[in-house]
């Protein structure tokens, strides 16, 4: 299990991080490149040109690297990090995961609202469990994560919200297929960024409506 809180999939790409020096599935980690004015720019689409440097998705692991300037020897060369590369990399993570969110909504995969969310769980239909972090605990207790599904507990309310066209949510759910994957792999870096435990426990034991 990657600290990301993904499991290790032998086709998955690896890549080892700066700091821990562990080698990884590279969806447990964040890529990294250095600019041609000699700046680190987070690259969490993994579309930059240039040589990745690669960060595991945890909050102490990333301010690790930045304290001990780990990215100018891992790019062997002068580099400069921004004063708020923590709070850039997670607000990019929080952005992509509300239009993936968004997009598995579109396709008619998502749902939110606490009762949609109890049918779902109750017939089998949900894979993901989303719950606000802003959100009462007492209500977030009566819903349980699907059966060999994740929980995650990261977003906002108003993140959460924006995803699904509202002002915001505390509870919603993804089925499995299309792009709910995806979801999984950037929520669960955006957890470790927040420091929440990513998907790996659940708010109560699996069980049944």
């Amino acid at each position: 299990m990657s600290r990301a809180g993904k499991a290790k999939d032998r086709d998955d790409p690896e890549r080892r991080c700066i700091v821990t020096g562990d080698v990884q599935p590279k969806a447990g980690l964040v890529r990294f490149v250095l600019g041609p004015d000699g700046m680190i720019y987070p690259d969490i689409a993994e579309k930059l040109p240039g040589r990745g440097i690669w960060v595991t998705a945890d909050r102490d692991v990333l301010e690790t690297a930045i304290q001990k300037g780990l990215f100018a020897r891992a790019a062997k060369a002068p580099a400069k990090t921004p004063e708020n590369m923590v709070e850039m990399v997670e607000k990019a993570l929080a952005s992509r995961v509300v239009e993936l969110i968004s997009l598995v909504r579109k396709s008619g995969r998502a749902v939110i609202g606490f009762e949609k969310v109890k049918g779902w769980l109750a017939d089998g239909r949900a894979k993901v469990l989303l719950q606000a972090s802003d959100g009462s605990d007492r209500g977030k207790g009566k819903l349980w994560t699907p059966e060999g599904g994740r929980w995650f507990g990261c977003l906002t309310s108003q993140e959460l919200g924006l995803a699904f066209g509202r002002d915001r949510a505390i509870h919603g759910a993804l089925a499995a297929g299309g792009l709910t994957p995806r979801v999984i792999e950037e929520i669960s870096r955006l957890a470790g960024l927040r420091r929440q435990d990513g998907g790996k426990t659940a708010m109560k034991d699996t069980k049944t409506a």
